[in-house]
């Protein structure tokens, strides 16, 4: 087997995957690989914030999985796409910058996790951006990742932002600034009017460093053991076998899904499953693909009395007269991924923070976005920020190239599926604010006719859909189920960590990419010696 030399080894070029590369690599004395089972980020919808569209639509560039049977959504499978491509989901995703709660990152301390509290993360949030609309105590403006402020020129954004004010609530100047409570105006990872990925912010810059390697098209199959102590690597490329060796480090930031699936063809993970699969226990870690969670999202859909949505840049012709107006000044459509505005809304007046977030999308999609509804409209995309329930991702096969076995568990308990119906009834109220009064239509989903809290439960397990924020599957802590320990280290084993969502002791209240890259450049400091 051809053999290649490494000082560390990263599996996965998502957004942990690229910061640490690049972090890794700044010694010129560490020589660094990054593999990464997908292609180059080079499609210009890529770098187009209004290409999210066409790449929803295509499903281009990402693993194309299904779920298990959901037991409480009807045994219904739902899809969950991850990136396969240089700079993971912050490729393709809609370029929402949110951190979640201070709260959340808290929870991780108390839970045993030293160094993971809000106060003592916030320094990194703040390294990794360079935010547009002002540096202040909770914003950094010299990061590789640019993040600007979204427009609220368009008259959906506008409705919506008045409608929470009619409702009795508050707006917020900064959905990550000191209060996430009320109405307020998306931050995306956009520069320029362009995407801002971490494959743009952190790997591109530094790719012509002679001690950094990146493969694409590079399939991990296996890590490889000395006793305990991972010495490198097995991946394919071009249909040949190659081995990898990290004379320092192997790190895992391959993603929740992925992750724990490597981890557990190599030898580390549930003793009784991997027997099953006839594969050698290396380290007996019960607590590996175990604790998945994953944003459920519900939605309530209006007709739209006037032709303001994303729809009519699907026609060729207006189509192609953005393309020309994004590639000649860099504005238009193109130049927004048409998600502007959302709110942190309470599902009963008990919680002491918010626990529904509710997002404003201008058009009508279906299926995952894999379909967008020939009519004009808008809708509420409705998450239970802090879900209770947990899956797994277990093994189908020893085979490398059988996807696993994934199950989120979605709406488990009793109080996901109560949140869950508040939400829908909270998206209803906004709408129903006379801000709306000028472009509402009817209400296509769940339907006037669904009102009773069995109906709307109803609605939910029959039409909910993924949201892909999987974390948690290798998570941090020191109890028995633990996976890594607070500095991220494979419990039991040696020169093995993990960098990704995986780590996450539970789901924060937001999206996922920007606390993931916290993580990763944390984890820099961590490996490097330097706290």
């Amino acid at each position: 087997m051809e053999r290649l030399d490494f000082d560390y080894v990263i599996v996965g070029g998502g957004v942990a995957g690229c910061i640490l590369a690049n972090r890794l690599s700044a010694d010129p004395n560490r020589r660094v690989l990054l593999l990464e089972a997908g292609g180059k980020d080079t499609s210009p919808l890529i770098a187009a914030p209004g290409g999210l569209l066409p790449i929803m639509l295509s499903g281009a560039h990402a693993w194309r999985y299904m779920s298990a049977p959901q037991a409480h959504l009807d045994g219904r499978t739902l899809y969950l796409p991850r990136g396969k491509v240089l700079g993971g989901g912050s490729s393709i995703n809609g370029m929402a910058y949110d951190r979640g709660f201070h709260s959340d990152y808290d929870r991780w301390a108390l839970a045993g996790n030293r160094g993971w509290s809000f106060a003592e993360v916030l320094p990194y949030f703040r390294k990794l951006e360079s935010y547009a609309p002002a540096r202040n105590a909770w914003h950094g403006s010299d990061g590789p990742i640019q993040v600007t402020r979204a427009a609220q020129n368009h008259p959906f954004a506008r409705a919506f932002l008045n409608a929470g004010v009619q409702a009795g609530y508050r707006l917020t100047d900064d959905l990550n600034g000191e209060t996430r409570d009320g109405f307020g105006t998306v931050d995306l990872t956009v520069g320029k009017g362009r995407r801002s990925s971490a494959s743009t912010a952190y790997l591109r810059p530094v790719l012509k460093r002679p001690n950094l390697t990146v493969l694409t098209k590079a399939y991990s199959r296996r890590i490889v053991f000395n006793d305990t102590r991972a010495t490198g690597v097995v991946f394919r490329k071009d249909g040949t076998d190659i081995l990898a060796t990290a004379a320092r480090e192997v790190i895992l930031s391959a993603g929740a899904i992925n992750t724990p699936q490597l981890l557990m063809l190599s030898g580390v993970g549930p003793a009784a499953h991997l027997a099953e699969h006839g594969i050698t226990v290396v380290q007996n870690l019960p607590g590996v693909g175990q604790g998945l969670q994953d944003h459920l999202a519900a939605h309530v859909k209006y007709r739209s009395t006037k032709p303001w949505s994303m729809l009519r840049f699907l026609n060729p012709l207006r189509g192609a007269l953005a393309m020309a107006q994004y590639l000649t000044l860099r504005t238009g459509p193109l130049a927004d991924p048409g998600m502007s505005v959302a709110c942190m809304v309470r599902s009963d007046p008990a919680p002491d923070e918010p626990d529904i977030k509710i997002l404003l999308v201008s058009a009508l999609f279906a299926q995952n976005g894999r379909k967008m509804e020939p009519m004009h409209g808008f809708y509420a995309h409705i998450n239970v920020a802090r879900p209770e329930s947990r899956g797994s991702v277990t093994l189908a096969s020893a085979d490398p190239d059988t996807p696993p076995v994934i199950n989120q568990n979605y709406n488990a308990t009793e109080n996901d599926r109560r949140v869950m119906r508040e939400g829908v009834r909270i998206a209803r109220r906004i709408f129903a604010q006379t801000a709306f009064d000028e472009m509402r239509g009817e209400e296509l989903a769940p339907g006037p006719a669904v009102e009773t809290d069995d109906q709307i439960d109803a609605y939910i397990r029959a039409y909910a859909e993924a949201d892909y924020h999987s974390t948690s599957t290798a998570r941090m802590g020191s109890d028995p189920m633990a996976v890594v320990d607070a500095h991220l280290c494979v419990h039991g084993l040696q020169s093995l960590r993990v960098v990704d969502a995986s780590v996450m002791p539970h789901l924060p209240g937001g999206n996922t990419a920007i606390p993931v890259a916290m993580i990763a450049e944390k984890a820099a400091d961590l490996i490097l010696g330097r706290i």
